[in-house]
Order: C-alpha cells, then sequence, then structure tokens
C-alpha cells in the first residue's frame, strides 16, 4: 500500500461527519453526506434519506398550525392530539415511499431523472430493497390505521373520512389509474391534502368539533406547500413533458407556471390577513410579515429562468425553484407557527378559545 493511497483515506475518514453529523445533514438536504458510500450509511441516516425526511417539516407545520388553534378550545385533548400529528407525520413519509414506487414502477423515476439526481434513489441507487420499501410501506399504513381507529374511537366517523381521503389522494398522486400528477390535478392534490385535510384533520382529532373558521385558517399554509411542488414541477418541466407527464407547469409553460408560483406565494399572505380580519386567525399571525424580505428573493428568483448550473455547494440540484419555495416555507411558515404560539400562551387574539 502506497503511503499518498493511505494518507488519502486518513483524510477521507477525517471528514466523514459523525452519526449525528450524518443525520443533520440528510434532514437538512435529503442527501448522505458526501464523505459517506451509500453501503457504508448507518441505519438512521439511510432512513432520513429514503422516506426524504428533510421535507417533514412541511406537515409538521401544518401539525402545529392546527394544535395551536385547538390548544384552547373546549375538549382539547393533548393525548389525541399527538396521536394525529404522529398520524399525519407518519402518512407523509409513507406517502414518500409509495410516490418513489409508483414512479418507478411506471418509469418515471429512471436514470439520469431528476428524482436520481438531486437525492440518491432508494432502489435505483441500491439504498435499500424493493422488499424493504414494501414493508415500510406496510408497516407505516399498519400504524396510521391504528392511529386512526384509536381517533375515531374518541372523535367518530369523521377521523375515519379525513384519514381516508388523505390516504385516497395519496395513492392518486402517482398510482394508476388515477395519476394525478400526470392530469395536472397533482397541485391541487396537495393544496387540499396540506390544507384542510392535515390542519382541520388534526384540529377535530384534538377537539371533536369543526368550527368554519379551521377550514379557512387552514388554506394559507396549504398555499405555501402548493408552491413547492409548483416550483418541483417546474424543474422537472421538460423531463415531464417529453414522458407525457402534464402537471400544471407543462400546461402552463414555464414563464406562466412561474408566475402561479408567485402568486401562490403571494396568496399566503393575502389570505393569511383575510384569515386575521375575519378573526379565523389571531392577530399576532401578522408575524408572517417578517418574512416579506424572503418572499421578495424568492420572488426575485422566481421572475428569471432557472440558472444553467447549480451555485457551488448547492445539494439538490438540478430542483432549484423547489428549494427557492421550501426556504420561503420554513421562514413564512416558521413564523406563522411562532404567532400562533404567542396567542396560545397569552389567549391574545385566539378565535377559537
Amino acid at each position: 500500500m502506497s503511503s499518498s493511497s493511505a494518507r488519502e483515506r486518513r483524510l477521507l475518514a477525517a471528514a466523514r461527519p459523525g452519526r449525528l453529523g450524518s443525520w443533520i445533514y440528510a434532514l437538512r438536504t435529503a442527501n448522505p453526506p458526501p464523505s459517506i458510500p451509500i453501503p457504508e450509511l448507518d441505519p438512521v441516516t439511510r432512513w432520513l434519506v429514503v422516506t426524504r425526511a428533510a421535507v417533514l417539516p412541511m406537515t409538521l407545520f401544518a401539525g402545529l398550525v392546527a394544535g395551536l388553534l385547538a390548544v384552547r378550545a373546549d375538549g382539547f385533548s393533548w393525548p389525541l392530539y399527538l396521536l394525529a400529528l404522529l398520524g399525519i407525520l407518519l402518512a407523509h413519509a409513507c406517502n414518500n415511499l409509495m410516490n418513489d414506487l409508483s414512479d418507478t414502477d411506471v418509469g418515471s423515476d429512471r436514470e439520469a431523472r431528476p428524482r436520481t439526481l438531486y437525492a440518491p434513489h432508494p432502489l435505483l441507487s441500491g439504498m435499500v430493497r424493493r422488499k424493504q420499501m414494501g414493508l415500510a410501506v406496510i408497516g407505516l399504513n399498519l400504524a396510521g390505521f391504528l392511529i386512526m381507529v384509536v381517533l375515531a374511537t374518541q372523535r367518530g366517523w369523521p377521523v375515519i373520512a379525513f384519514a381516508v381521503g388523505g390516504l385516497l389522494l395519496s395513492v392518486a398522486y402517482t398510482a394508476p389509474p388515477l395519476r394525478l400528477k400526470r392530469r395536472g390535478l397533482g397541485e391541487l392534490d396537495v393544496l387540499v391534502t396540506w390544507g384542510p385535510l392535515m390542519v382541520a384533520g388534526t384540529y377535530y382529532s384534538a377537539v371533536g368539533e369543526l368550527p368554519w373558521q379551521v377550514w379557512l385558517a387552514s388554506l394559507p399554509y396549504g398555499l405555501l406547500c402548493t408552491s413547492v411542488l409548483m416550483g418541483k414541477h417546474i424543474d422537472k418541466l421538460a423531463y415531464d413533458a417529453a414522458d407525457g407527464t402534464r402537471t400544471l407547469p407543462v400546461v402552463l409553460g414555464d414563464a406562466r407556471a412561474r408566475a402561479v408560483t408567485i402568486g401562490l406565494l403571494l396568496g399566503f399572505y393575502v389570505l393569511t390577513g383575510l384569515a386575521i380580519a375575519v378573526e379565523a386567525l389571531p392577530w399576532p399571525a401578522l408575524l408572517v410579515a417578517l418574512a416579506l424580505p424572503t418572499l421578495r428573493k424568492a420572488s426575485g428568483a422566481l421572475r428569471r429562468p432557472a440558472p444553467e448550473a447549480p451555485p457551488p455547494g448547492f445539494p439538490v440540484w438540478p430542483l432549484w425553484f423547489a428549494a427557492i419555495a421550501f426556504v420561503h416555507v420554513r421562514r413564512a411558515g416558521g413564523l406563522l407557527v411562532l404567532g400562533l404560539a404567542a396567542a396560545a400562551l397569552s389567549s391574545t387574539g385566539l378565535p377559537l378559545s
């Protein structure tokens, strides 16, 4: 063994993060650390990447919005709320696995496609075997079913309606025969799922009632999540068009799709203001205005076509607009949660208490 090759191995080993660092990297970027070969990944990092856990904060924020609206309502139950929150997080992780399985089966996911470029594909990269993914889907669906049963025994049949509706939309997004993504309806699917289904469903599970204000309060955050999917489909527009996958950006074209995405971002602030005006959201939710500088940056980027090459160190290329929209979701969604938390702690302006 030469001294130079031994030195290279020592340098590579020194560059590797520890397990905690590896987990954090996967949660930040949806990728494993580049210094660790896939066969050597620890199980936690491996499954954080496979389930795309980096995007689960989108669902966490939806659950927090619901819980903070519900926490001072009559009948609120902490155990039932936390169980519902766990349920939607497991459902999102399961949805990511099912999408990868479906897209692989129909040929949408293959080598040199965006899904294999911005992060290792669970199956095509050899990160896990198909049987492992299938067992994970079964396990997550079983856990979701048990949570649904427990909540339904306490809150009644509407819990089943929310859970089954979410499962049907999750499956229909990519799987035959509906394949909503292929028909330009995937964006509407996400708006309904991350808005009314998650927020209103979690609220109902925690409280046992569902005031009309909750339906309206769920829509601004749903628009934020839809903007991320719009960004992702703009990034994939050329690939989807070649496959005959008519996502909304394929139907609209690049420039108009970017304009619609800007409209979704602006719509979040308009709907938040409207919800505050009619007392569906408490006035401390105005804290979202602190995200306006991030909105300005995101809108500026969306007014221009994507760059030809990624900036140095950009981890999820060829996704560009999706990453920009996701950064805005984290900032604006986090501020919405912070404003609702301030209202819940002080009982200031809570409309549903």
